[in-house]
Formats: C-alpha cells, structure tokens, sequence
C-alpha cells in the first residue's frame, strides 16, 4: 500500500467538485453525486518518469520520423494521387502517400537566429509523432512534418508550405478517416475585419516566413482543414501556441467555469452568421491557451517561453490513463501545467528541465472547441 500520509485532489467525472484523495487509492465515491470517479496514477509525478523514456527512446532509436524519403506501397494500398489534389491545390509529390485510414500533420517551428527563437518546438513534433505511432496506430509513412531541419524545400514550414500541407491533410479523406494536425510554434491576434470573431480579433500562426509573407489567419484555417470534412471523418488538432483557444474557428468553445470550477459549453457561432462548420464531420481542437492570453502571460516573444506545456502535459494526460475521456483529459492536463509550473514538487537538474517547458506560474489553460457539442464527461478521446 501507498504511503497514506500523500494525497492530491481529483474533480469528479459527473458533478467537477473536488475530492480529496490518498495516492495509492484508484476510485473514489463523490459524496455530492455518488458517482465513482476512476483515479489514475498522478499526471505530474510520473510525467517525468515518461518524458526522460520518451526522449531517450526517441534519441537512442537513430530514427527520425522525418519522411524524407520515398515510399512505395503494395497495388491494394489506398493512394493519393500527387502534383495537384482533387480540389486543384497544388501538393508536392515529396509529401507522403497515404493509405489507410488515419494521416498527421505535424509542424513545428523555433525560428532559428531570431529575436522570436523558440526552444523545444522540433521535440514537441517528435514527441507527438512517437505517441501516434506507438499508442494510437498510425503509420510513419502517413505522418507529415515540417520542420526548419528538414533537406526538402517543401517541408519547410513555410505559408506556402504550410498551405500545401493543410490541404493534403484533409485531401481525399473518405468515412472512418481518423486526421491529426498539430503545431507548436508562435501564434498572435490581429484585428477582426469580417465580423466572425466575438472579441473582435482574428486568432493567426506565424510560419517561418512570417515577417515576410504573413500569418495564417484562423478563418483560412478553418476554410482548409475544417470545411472540407465530410461525413464520419474525424480532426484532431492540438495547438501548442499562444492566442490559440479558437484557431479553428469552431463554433462551440468548452472551457472551465471560473464560478463552478466544471468544463461547459460556449457558443462561439460567428456574429456574422458565417457557417463554421464541417461538411458533415468533426472537428476538434484541444490547443494551449485563452485568445486573450497575451505574450506577458506566456513570455511567447521572450526569451523564456512556455512553448510545450500543452504538448508535453497532453502527451502525459494521455499515457497515464488509457481510455480516458475528453473531460478528464482537459482535467488532468489543467493539473500538470499548474502543479508542474508551481515548481514545488521537483528539485535539481529535472527541475530545471521541466520548468524550461512549463515556467514558474504559468497561467495556461488548455481548451476545447469543437464543430458539435458532447458530453466531454463520458465520450471517449480515440485518434
């Protein structure tokens, strides 16, 4: 048995009121609601333990999930016809090939020899791809990334490469696809002129070129990798960026109540009456911040960064319990940024690791959006 002097505290998966716990205990009765909430292993004590394991597995192996190279595949293979996608976009034949029925976008982003220079950025993408691979099922030959360190032009996270790749994410896609888009990199408000946006600011990423060519707006985004679903086709984006809580654009918003400390339901539905949705899927974002967080709050354009909370709190929040669901995701990885950011549990060098990711008083939230709304309490989360 566990030492019974430990304890931390877990929301309830019905009602979100907060139970005290011993350490070694994996249910606990609400005294409120009676319902038996699942407690699994703590997040931020055995986080550390997963992340030296993941990077050292990952550094060890000699792999890279860069897919530079070209793959063939069998004549049964579902394939992708390269040059330009259905729709007349253009798409580099160096982009993988798909088959079967799950594909990733990855993009990472540390604007090397700038004044916006982020660290950590690549690892995120590297970290990301091996939990896809090796938890969720997807084929390496189905996940593209870009980073500044690849040899091909066209996997340079560019706009225009950046473009080109949204578009061959969602290319093709057919019933039961399973799409992923990640990007840990820098993201910024600028000044709504359409009246689609609540606050009045259009949420953007900065792609490597953005001094030069420009942002990404989330309308665009949303047109891209949003729109285009159809039917029983599923996106999943994580959004590890600051100003990036409705990137996507997506009409419905869940994030924790300030009053009732439970995750419920916004209506973001444009106030110009624009449709935002799919085209008959579904499209989720979980992603690292409020659209109000600005750089101070998350030293985004410093030189002390909180780039990779999300990531690395997601990754964690999804390995200590298998099976989890949407609400106790959001939960568990609200815990890790905020225990892990207060810095009182760890000492020494990996205390210095991890608050190079996550720093001292951190004041991100992550948050949900989604094209519908569902009981984030007991939907399963499944890429």
């Amino acid at each position: 048995m566990g030492n019974t002097n430990h304890t931390r505290t877990v929301r309830c998966s019905r009602c979100g009121v907060k139970l005290v716990v011993p350490d070694y205990a994996r249910n606990i009765c609400c005294s409120i609601c009676h319902c038996t909430t699942y407690v699994g292993r703590d997040p931020v004590r055995h986080a550390v333990g997963y992340f030296k394991s993941i990077v050292s597995t990952f550094a060890n192996s000699g792999n890279s999930f860069n897919n530079s190279s070209p793959h063939s595949y069998g004549s049964n293979s579902r394939m992708q016809q390269f040059g330009y996608s259905n729709s007349g976009f253009y798409i580099p034949a160096s982009y993988p090939r798909v088959f079967g029925n799950k594909r990733a976008l990855l993009i990472g982003i540390a604007y090397i020899s700038s004044r916006y220079e982020l660290k950590g950025t690549i690892n995120d993408v590297n970290c990301v791809a091996y939990l896809l691979t090796q938890k969720f099922g997807f084929p390496r030959e189905s996940i593209l990334i870009l980073t500044e360190e690849d040899r091909d032009p066209n996997k340079i996270p560019t706009k225009q490469n950046m473009r080109a790749a949204m578009r061959w994410l969602v290319s093709g896609c057919t019933a039961g696809d399973s799409l992923v888009f990640h990007f840990s990199g820098h993201g910024v408000q600028k000044l709504d002129t359409t009246n689609d946006e609540l606050d009045g600011y259009d949420e953007a990423l900065c792609p490597l070129d953005f001094e030069i060519n420009g942002t990404i707006l989330d309308d665009e985004i949303n047109e891209i990798i949003v729109r285009p679903l159809p039917n029983n086709v599923k996106l999943h984006a994580l959004v590890d960026a600051c100003h990036s809580g409705t990137i996507l654009d997506l009409p419905y918003l869940c994030r924790i109540s300030r009053r009732s400390g439970c995750w419920q339901w916004e209506d973001h539905s444009a106030p110009s009456g624009d449709y935002k949705g799919t085209s008959g899927g579904v499209a989720i974002l979980i992603s690292g911040c409020n659209d109000n967080q600005t750089s101070a709050d998350t030293s985004a354009f410093a030189g002390s960064t909180s780039t990779g909370a999300m990531t690395y709190s997601f990754i964690q929040a999804v390995e200590s319990e298998p099976g989890t669901t949407y609400g106790r995701l959001l939960t568990a990885m609200r815990a890790a940024i905020r225990e892990i950011g207060s810095g009182s549990q760890f000492s020494g060098p990996i205390a210095s690791l991890i608050r190079r990711a996550i720093p001292f008083g951190s004041t991100q939230e992550p948050q949900l959006s989604s094209s519908q709304k569902f009981d984030i309490y007991h939907k399963p989360f499944l890429l």
